[in-house]
């Protein structure tokens, strides 16, 4: 098992961190070269959604990876994240744009640009969830499951292949989020090249 990290900006630090207590290897994403390591998996950390789809453009990542995940290749963005999969964002143009949601960016404001609930994640029980500036799910499509809810606001969901948190579960200690994803890789393996093992 080796999951990949998106590790151009934002908290991929953090992620490496809570795999790595959960003993997964793990390889962080740069350039193209990197995509040549046999990948089970990869995840899209919180940051700025922006510059992180400008810069897989300018590094000739976006359509390696936009492939890789329409093939089947287990994702989990968190925060910008889940904005570079979103097909349809208010308040700005999609990115990879592979799952089939609506998400609305900053949609917090100001005043609650930054807050912690605990709620449940699916058959998971009550997580701890930390918002920083978070987006948040306004529709799904078919085919969406719909996780978690924070007063009524969508901040979980699972289309196959792709899983999407509004909040930071790589800030807290607890790994339920994490090992929740690492179950969804192992059901799958690809080799280097995308294609089914």
């Amino acid at each position: 098992m080796n999951i990949g990290i998106l590790a151009l900006q934002g908290a991929f630090v953090e992620h490496g961190e809570a795999l790595e207590k959960l003993g997964i290897q793990h390889f962080e994403i740069r350039q193209q070269r990197d995509l040549n390591r046999p990948c089970d998996g990869l995840i899209l950390p919180g940051g700025e959604s922006t510059v992180m789809g400008k810069l897989l453009r300018e590094l000739g990542l976006f359509a390696p990876l936009r492939e890789r995940i329409a093939a089947g290749l287990p994702v989990f963005g968190t925060c910008a994240g889940l904005l570079l999969l979103a097909k349809n964002i208010d308040g700005g143009g999609p990115c990879l744009a592979t799952m089939d949601i609506r998400a609305k960016r900053n949609a917090y404001g100001r005043q609650l640009g930054s807050f912690y609930a605990e709620k449940d994640f699916g058959d998971l029980g009550r997580v701890p969830m930390t918002f920083i500036r978070a987006p948040y799910i306004l529709e799904v499509g078919l085919g969406v499951e719909v996780l978690a809810e924070v007063e009524g606001k969508i901040v979980a969901a699972r289309q196959k292949n792709q899983l999407v948190t509004a909040f930071h579960p790589e800030l807290g200690e607890d790994l339920a989020v994490h090992r929740y994803f690492v179950s969804m890789a192992k059901g799958i393996r690809l080799s280097a090249g995308g294609s089914a093992q």
